[in-house]
């Protein structure tokens, strides 16, 4: 692994905040206080923002002296199938304002679109797409309380290919719309 996924410190942030299990493999959050390394989704107390740092592998949290956290264990695999989720969900991250189709992941991952989208959905209870569009979802939320751009730049800039799907599917995860969201987050 340890490929750089195209992540700011802040969206890293973000997700261990919200303990976001989406992300879990493909970063790693370090304490530098207590020197443990955790998984996006760690249930543990969280870290004064001043005190962490992100590794994209384990090996390199290890080598800059953490170890791995007991509670949510990043060092073991749950499945058999976890380093082709890990190998899917990193290649969405990385591709997500792209126009993907399913068979473009399946050829990533060197599987039938079939065979990945019932494995994926085995292991994260979702499929490829619906977990394509929580991670637009989330870079759009993001540039929407970080940025001036309109919801339009935002809406192509995060991989919609179209205003009325990137207002649905936003509204659907969201509850709310794009300029809600903006209003809303922006001022807590």
């Amino acid at each position: 692994m340890g490929t750089n996924i195209n992540l700011s410190f802040d969206e890293m942030w973000e997700k261990i905040i919200a303990c976001d299990r989406k992300y879990d493999g493909l970063f790693f959050t370090a304490v530098k206080t207590t020197k443990i390394f955790c998984r996006p989704s760690c249930r543990s107390r969280k870290p004064k923002k001043i005190n962490v740092e992100f590794y994209y592998d384990i090996k390199e949290a290890e080598k800059a002296g953490f170890r791995a956290c007991k509670r949510c264990q990043p060092e073991t695999d749950h499945s058999p199938h976890t380093e082709l989720v890990r190998n899917v969900v990193e290649f969405l991250v990385t591709h997500y304002s792209e126009r993907l189709e399913l068979q473009d992941i399946a050829n990533h991952v060197g599987l039938s679109p079939y065979y990945l989208e019932r494995l994926f959905k085995q292991e994260t209870s979702e499929t490829p797409r619906t977990y394509l569009e929580k991670i637009r979802v989330d870079k759009a939320a993001h540039l929407l309380t970080t940025t001036e751009r309109t919801n339009l730049e935002i809406c192509y800039e995060a991989g919609f290919q179209s205003t009325s799907n990137f207002y649905k599917i936003f509204r659907r995860l969201k509850n709310c719309s794009p300029s809600e969201y903006r209003i809303l987050i922006g001022k807590a």
